[in-house]
């Protein structure tokens, strides 16, 4: 099996130093079905926003497991028609990626496979696992050779030395030595098998596909990817559950007995796509809900509300709704810059943001305008923004933020600054609105985000969901990085997608 190399990724030189969250990583697998890689491959277009540095499919058919896997988009990768001819067969699991572990490389792509003693394994992974150093280093002692830099490779090396005799049982195995959040499709010639972690951090759903010519399977990241291949929502699959999907169907495990739910709530804010339904939730309708929260939270005098494209836009109708105030699109998102576009000299690189954003003045001049966006990281985009919105003529401009404020890094797989970098965790509120140049700036609060979820509130012992990137409660033990902190740079980049 030899995965093809479509080129180098090249960073956008207009990147401002990661402004903002980045998504984590994509997964998808088909069981079943004659058109397997080519369902996999339209997953992964609908997943597309959870990782756009690179993509792979390993497929599964009478000759064996075959892979393709390259650096970029989707289309760019699986386009060709003669490609999808390659991977043939009737199982096959996909995987975009969002480099948070190891370098952008074609190394690093998966999903990754292995040989064993049992057959061909194939693991896509979205999560990070928070000892995968120590546990590295126990693998390397041991006489395990890494061909990747990413945490994801650990689960293959678990899974390898583990002594016992079945694939299951030696997943389960090398599941119980880890610490982390993750979902995991694995594919081998036997079963395709789905996994989340014990809390449930990360999403994984289970759809099935009925067709005249099968009755197949699929797991994905979200339903928006079930949409895309016209497969019917079953569930989600539960916090520490393995689904196990073969030529009998699908039989479930539960090795970690009962375990509480604790999954992103940054899910709802920003990284699920609008259209998904996330734990049995509309992510469209939750965002608007944000938005009205907040306008009861921090409403102030307008003329307009106007969303910061595209994830501001659901909260922004929810706000506008809300303080009866006119929804107005003051801020146009060209869709279409690349990764790259020219080498820019030092005196035009602060003009990067006006590639992707641009003013409409139409709307904006004269007006007192409400600005809405999911959150502010390390504010020179937001800063940006406002000034931009200034120049085309506003009077007023106040930032409304659908999230509280991000104090803390995430080590569950969302690629984020270290906290020293976060400016909430520097500055004060009122510091922040004068960095930025707004008149006023308000974020939601954390009880108000869990109002908009249904709740009355967050409770401290329970929450439901993982908030650390807002409270620094981290359900998850932190292993490479509590006790060592001369680790941390080192965690920081090993950090797992």
């Amino acid at each position: 099996m030899t995965p093809s190399d479509t080129g180098d990724l090249t960073t956008n030189p207009f990147d401002d130093g990661q402004d903002g969250f980045h998504e984590e990583c994509g997964v998808f697998g088909v069981w079943g079905h004659p058109d397997a890689a080519a369902l996999t491959a339209l997953g992964l277009h609908a997943l597309q926003h959870r990782g756009q540095e690179a993509s792979g499919i390993v497929a599964l058919g009478p000759q064996g497991f075959r892979a393709h896997k390259g650096m970029g988009l989707v289309g760019d990768i699986f386009g060709d028609a003669k490609v999808i001819a390659g991977l043939p067969g009737r199982a096959a699991i996909g995987h975009n990626r969002y480099a948070t572990t190891g370098e952008t490389a074609i190394r690093n792509v998966q999903p990754l496979y292995a040989d064993f003693v049992f057959g061909g394994l194939a693991v896509a992974h979205n999560g990070n696992l928070t000892n995968a150093m120590s546990l590295r280093r126990q693998l390397v002692r041991r006489g395990c050779l890494f061909q990747s830099s990413t945490d994801s490779e650990v689960f293959v090396h678990l899974i390898a030395i583990s002594l016992y005799s079945t694939v299951l049982d030696r997943l389960i195995d090398a599941l119980k030595q880890v610490d982390g959040a993750y979902s995991l499709v694995g594919l081998h010639d036997g079963a395709l098998i789905g996994v989340r972690d014990p809390l449930g951090v990360r999403p994984l759903v289970l759809g099935r596909l009925g067709t005249a010519e099968s009755n197949a399977w699929v797991l994905a990241s979200e339903t928006c990817a079930l949409d895309i291949v016209g497969a019917e929502f079953v569930r989600d699959v539960e916090p520490g559950e393995i689904v196990v999907i073969d030529g009998d169907g699908v039989r479930s495990v539960k090795p970690f007995g009962h375990t509480a739910n604790r999954f992103c709530i940054f899910e709802y804010i920003y990284f699920s796509r609008p259209d998904s339904v996330v734990e049995g939730t509309p992510v469209y309708e939750t965002r608007k809900r944000i938005g009205a929260e907040l306008a009861r939270e921090s409403g102030v005098a307008a003329d307009v509300v106007v969303p910061v494209p595209d994830s501001g836009v659901p909260a922004a109708m929810g706000y506008a709704a809300e303080a009866d105030v006119p929804f107005e699109l003051g801020i146009i998102r060209n869709h279409y810059v690349g990764r790259t576009f020219i080498e820019p000299t030092d005196n035009i690189r602060h003009l990067g943001v006006k590639l992707k954003h641009s003013a409409n003045r139409a709307v904006l001049e004269g007006k007192r305008v409400i600005l809405v966006d999911d959150s502010i990281v390390r504010g020179t985009t937001s800063k940006k923004i406002v000034e931009m919105v200034r120049q085309a003529g506003a009077t007023e401009v106040h930032m409304r933020i659908s999230s509280p404020p991000t104090t803390h890094s995430c080590f569950y797989g969302i690629d984020t600054p270290e906290r020293e970098k976060l400016m909430a965790a520097q500055h004060s509120v009122e510091e922040m609105a004068r960095i930025i140049g707004a008149d006023s700036l308000a974020f939601i609060s954390l009880d108000g985000l869990y109002r908009a979820l249904g709740r009355k509130g967050r409770d401290a012992s329970d929450p439901g969901y993982c908030d650390a990137c807002f409270t620094g409660d981290y359900a998850i033990p932190l292993t490479d990085l509590l006790g060592h902190p001369e680790r941390k740079p080192a965690l920081l980049a090993l950090n797992g997608a």
